[in-house]
This record gives structure tokens, C-alpha cells and sequence, in this order.
């Protein structure tokens, strides 16, 4: 693999920062979400955007996608949304007298799944499905989805009538889960000054294309992760693992994950390396999700913001020079 060079890396920064700041004119006061959203993206993995409604999970986005010249589809996911109508389906056409197939919603660069856990798990294997094998198979032919690919998806924590929960295996394919949280005082107040006539969102052009992105994601594979901080996250992974409160630990996809956010992260940060303050940062988003928990933990609440707090805290540093 070929070192990146450090122009690169500085074009990098420059394009990450300037996509967060388009993102920021609508989504204001959301800096750390924002960013990790960009950082999945760099990172070609896929995010779960959790939260209570009405705080910004679509706008968020759809102002991702709008900031990027690509194709961008959102699928509303409900109990009746068949599998056919996230990947496709073949269609006789009298004309060429022939099955023609016709591309579904996942046909995209960046796919919305509005409220994922509304849908049968039928509809959510098929999207998870295409998640993972960036490809859809139909009529025994493999159609590949276009580069960059990234499904984020919603859902609402809070309600469980008429929804159908994503089991662990299928948690596991997301590379992140990120909230956004309610605004604060002063950012709620700005918010309904901005948006008291016409959504910034209308006026929200493209700063980067999508080519430029893929020159990004190809920058991010090249930061350097020394042996030492490799160490540290199957470290982490495994704490995770050997926690007594754990039923079912992180996997080794996660420590995956976790390097190839760390380096999207560093090159955010124009280095051409990954420090452990990069994985640590990370941690939380990449790890939660994938945690079980043993029925006594659950019944005394631990959560599992506590627990990756606890495996850091007790998880050697690496004092190795890392650049």
C-alpha cells in the first residue's frame, strides 16, 4: 500500500470540512454528528441513525446527500414495503418481448431507509443484504450498486407498536449508530429564526462530486495504522468481549470498522496517520450497538456508553510513536 502523501491529505481535510459546513447551515449546532456521518461515508460503511423523533435524523440525511453532487434515494419503510421495492424487479416488456429489470430504491450513492425497523425482516434482510454486498442478485444476475454507496437508516427508540427490532446479527452490518440529541437553548432559538419563512435546506447546493468522494475514500485507506495502535483496537474489541457484564461483545467486523473509521478520522484531521485518540473518539459510535448484555446487567440499566467507557478506561495506551 502506498503511503498517502500530505497535499493529499490536506485536500482531504479541506473537502471534509467544507461538507460539514454545508451541512451545518441546516443542521445547526451538530458538529460531532455531522462529522461522524461524513466519517462512515469516507469509511464506505453505513449508518444507524437513532433518536427520539422530530430532532433531525432525515434532514441530517438528506443534507449529506444534497451536499454531494450523486444520485440520492429515500425509501419510507412500512409494514406493507416489499423486498422488490428496495432492490427491483424484472418487468415482461411486450417491445423487446423480454424481461426487463427495473431498478428499486437502493440503486443509489446515498440511500435513505427512513424508520428501518417499521419494515417486515423479509424487506430488511433484503436492503441489509445489499448493504453488505454493495450488489443486488435477481433472475440469477448480479447488478452492482454504484461507488460511493451508503445506506443511513432511522428509527425511533421509543416507539415499539407495529415495529419489528433489528436483531443483532443485522446491527452488527451498520458501521456506526449515531444520535443527534436536542439542540441547545441558543441553537433552538437561531433554528427558529433561520427557518421561520423558508427551510436553509431549499438553498443547499453541492460542494463536492462524487468522484471527489471517491478520491477521498481512496486517500483514507492509505492513512498509516502503525502495529501498536492495531494492537489497541483488538484490545478494546476484546475487553469488550471479556466484560463480565457482556453477554455478546463486539465482533471482529467491528475491529474493522473501527481502523477504517480512524483512518477517515486522521486524514479529517490532516494527518497521514492514526493516533489512539482517533480509535477512543470513535469507540462509542462503532461498539455500542453490537454489545448484548447479560439479563442482571440489563436489570440494574447499565448502559453501553457506560461499558465502552469502562473497557477504555481499562485498556493499555500504546506510548509508541505513531507517526
Amino acid at each position: 500500500m502506498t503511503a498517502v502523501d500530505r497535499l493529499d491529505v490536506s485536500r482531504f481535510a479541506d473537502r471534509f470540512a467544507g461538507i460539514a459546513d454545508n451541512i451545518e447551515r441546516v443542521i445547526q449546532g451538530k458538529r460531532s454528528p455531522i462529522e461522524q456521518l461524513l466519517t462512515c461515508l469516507i469509511a464506505e460503511g453505513h449508518v444507524l441513525i437513532e433518536d427520539v423523533p422530530g430532532v433531525g435524523k432525515t434532514l441530517l440525511a438528506k443534507s449529506l446527500a444534497r451536499s454531494i453532487d450523486c444520485e440520492f434515494n429515500r425509501i419510507q419503510f412500512t409494514p406493507d414495503l416489499l423486498p422488490s421495492d428496495v432492490t427491483g424487479v424484472s418487468i415482461w416488456d411486450r417491445h423487446e418481448s423480454a424481461f426487463v429489470f427495473k431498478p428499486g430504491a437502493i440503486f443509489a450513492n446515498i440511500v435513505v431507509g427512513d424508520e428501518i425497523n417499521r419494515a417486515s425482516p423479509k424487506t430488511q434482510a433484503a436492503l441489509l443484504e445489499a448493504m453488505e454486498e454493495r450488489q443486488v442478485t435477481t433472475d440469477g444476475k448480479t447488478k452492482l450498486l454504484p461507488e460511493p454507496f451508503m445506506v443511513v437508516a432511522t428509527q425511533n427508540p421509543i416507539e415499539h407498536e407495529g415495529t419489528y427490532p433489528l436483531p443483532e446479527a443485522q446491527l452488527d452490518r451498520f458501521m456506526m449508530r449515531v444520535s443527534v440529541g436536542y439542540p441547545s437553548r441558543d441553537k433552538e432559538l437561531e433554528m427558529l429564526e433561520t427557518h421561520s419563512l423558508r427551510s436553509t435546506f431549499e438553498d443547499l447546493e453541492p460542494v463536492v462530486s462524487a468522484g471527489e468522494v471517491g478520491a477521498m475514500i481512496e486517500i483514507a485507506r492509505r492513512v498509516e495504522v502503525v502495529p501498536a495502535v492495531r494492537s489497541y483496537i483488538i484490545d478494546i474489541v476484546e475487553g469488550t468481549r471479556r466484560h463480565p457484564e457482556v453477554l455478546l461483545g463486539a465482533s471482529p467486523r467491528s475491529a474493522l470498522y473501527l481502523q477504517k473509521a480512524s483512518r477517515a478520522r486522521a486524514a479529517s484531521e490532516e494527518r497521514d496517520y492514526v493516533t489512539p485518540d482517533d480509535v477512543k473518539i470513535l469507540a462509542g459510535s462503532v461498539l455500542e450497538h453490537r454489545l448484548a448484555f447479560r439479563p442482571e446487567a440489563q436489570m440494574r440499566g447499565v448502559t453501553s456508553g457506560e461499558l465502552i467507557a469502562s473497557v477504555l478506561g481499562s485498556t493499555r495506551i500504546p506510548i509508541h510513536r505513531t507517526s
